[in-house]
């Protein structure tokens, strides 16, 4: 295990998947010669060369319909979206081609597609460049989501999502690109990781929220409330059954996300442990998550917008007192 900032571990998962495997290719809006708005493909050309490193023209639609493409083709196509917001230009090639491909063709054609897109809020973007879009996508059956939190995660779960035979979209945060932390391989989709163990509340939370999520726990141990914390690092699929273990030792949730409550997979989370774990609450499941506005550009403005460890902490008071 070696230490990596999370933008270098990200770096390091696609080199190694290019080296691994010769079909694999990366394109996008700068991510060649630029090495990407955020660095992050940095050196990726030079080493493997502009047929398998390749910039394209600023079209999101171009970009996610190529990959596509190669894939039905036989390649192995790692796409980059370079904010996430802009999912919403191509949302179509993703949600009524890339994930119904497979399906629509019987099984005859499998599309290993897997794109990367900035996500997030909290570095200063204003509100058409950082949006939590993840959940745009829980309600298309056929994609896989991953939303790594760690330097580990990031890179463990992004070869894991490159050789995956299905699509995937890869949720890399902004504000945790230089977050430091070791690396490890052998990471799977759909198992969810216990932070913290607990015993008086389940508090579930991905990427920015996780950090802020494990703020809230240590302070709240000085109060005598024990959080068990819990990731599941894949939105789809989804460790429920971790999560519903959890539940039923310490009878309360509280889920934590960026992202306003509406069809977010907070809402369905607690909606499904509502249904399915019913009689091992004894409180109401409780969901933190931005306002229901556009987020803010200004940077105090932005700050409210963001749960941050207070308000995490303050809910889950809330929960253990019911």
């Amino acid at each position: 295990m070696t230490s990596s900032t999370y933008r270098e571990a990200i770096n390091r998962a696609i080199a190694d998947e290019l080296a691994a495997d010769d079909d694999v290719v990366l394109f996008g809006e700068d991510v060649a010669a630029a090495g990407g708005v955020f660095k992050v493909t940095e050196g990726l050309q030079g080493r493997f060369g502009a047929h398998r490193v390749l910039d394209t023209p600023i079209s999101e639609q171009a970009i996610v319909g190529a990959a596509i493409g190669a894939a039905t083709q036989g390649l192995r196509p790692l796409a980059e979206i370079m904010f996430a917001d802009f999912a919403g230009v191509c949302f179509d090639q993703i949600a009524n081609q890339l994930a119904k491909y497979r399906y629509m063709t019987g099984g005859q054609v499998q599309l290993p597609v897997t794109i990367r897109l900035a996500n997030g809020a909290g570095a200063g973007f204003a509100a058409q460049h950082s949006q939590p879009v993840e959940n745009w996508f829980l309600n298309v059956p056929g994609l896989k989501i991953v939303t790594p939190a760690t330097p580990a995660d990031a890179y463990g779960l992004l070869r894991a999502a490159i050789r995956d035979p299905d699509p995937v979209l890869f949720f890399e945060h902004k504000g945790l690109l230089n977050l430091k932390g070791p690396l490890r391989g052998g990471a799977e989709l759909g198992r969810a990781e216990v932070v913290r163990a607990g015993t008086d509340v389940t508090v579930v939370a991905t990427q920015l929220m996780r950090h802020r999520a494990l703020e809230a726990a240590d302070a709240l141990a000085g109060e005598g409330i024990e959080v068990e914390l819990i990731d599941p690092r894949t939105l789809v699929p989804f460790d429920f059954v971790a999560v519903r273990a959890s539940v039923e030792r310490t009878n309360r949730v509280v889920v934590v996300q960026e992202a306003t409550l509406a069809g977010s997979w907070g809402a369905t989370l607690a909606a499904r442990l509502a249904i399915d774990a019913f009689e091992s609450l004894d409180a109401p499941p409780a969901v933190v998550g931005g306002d229901d506005t556009p987020i803010p550009y200004a940077g105090v403005l932005e700050d409210a917008w963001l749960p941050d460890a207070r308000r995490i902490a303050d809910e889950v008071r809330r929960t253990v007192a019911f």
